[in-house]
């Protein structure tokens, strides 16, 4: 068990944890009376972002010489990011009057942890938090013209029964944990 100990500090998981919690928090107690999809999305997204930055280690010659095999830590730690990241924000909600349907939070954080995997494989894991930070922000400035481009770009934002927006969720969750698992955070 103590190389799980040795894990957690090498990739920063006390600080992201406490990070995760408290942006959640924050974000719900300054939102909670206008609590929506789009709260729900820059809470998922901020507290993705801030565990996100442990997605590579300190030293990739510590890395390479650990004794149990890095793809499983991997595929691990970015569920862990989007599991904790979306049960944070269905339990804060529940706290409020109104309540957003548990799939497209569900899905919202699936796609988002999968954005930060491929950011960390394609720019190392201190940038874990730019491609959904950068999804986030344009996601709302999209028009809502019923194109499938449309839903595609914004599916952070579409309605639970969006086929186009669950399956551009589900690709970018495969897609980043499947780059992430493989080849972890660029050095």
């Amino acid at each position: 068990m103590r190389w799980a100990t040795l894990y957690a500090r090498s990739r920063q998981l006390p600080a992201a944890s406490a990070a995760l919690l408290s942006v959640t928090l924050g974000l719900w107690f300054l939102g909670r009376d206008s609590w929506g999809v789009l709260l729900v999305v820059l809470t998922l997204t901020a507290a993705i972002a801030v565990a996100a930055i442990g997605l590579s280690g300190q030293d990739p010659d510590l890395d390479r010489a650990a004794a149990l095999p890095w793809p499983a830590r991997r595929l691990g730690h970015l569920a862990l990011i989007g599991v904790v990241a979306g049960a944070l924000v269905l339990a804060v909600q529940e706290l409020g009057p109104s309540a957003v349907p548990v799939s497209i939070i569900v899905r919202d954080a699936a796609g988002l942890a999968g954005l930060a995997g491929l950011a960390a494989t394609i720019a190392g894991g201190q940038f874990g938090w730019t491609l959904p930070l950068a999804w986030c922000a344009i996601s709302p400035f999209v028009p809502h013209d019923g194109s499938t481009a449309g839903q595609v770009t914004a599916w952070l934002l579409q309605p639970p029964q969006t086929p186009v927006a669950t399956w551009t969720a589900v690709t970018l969750a495969v897609t980043g944990a499947a780059a992430y698992t493989a080849w972890g955070g660029r050095r």
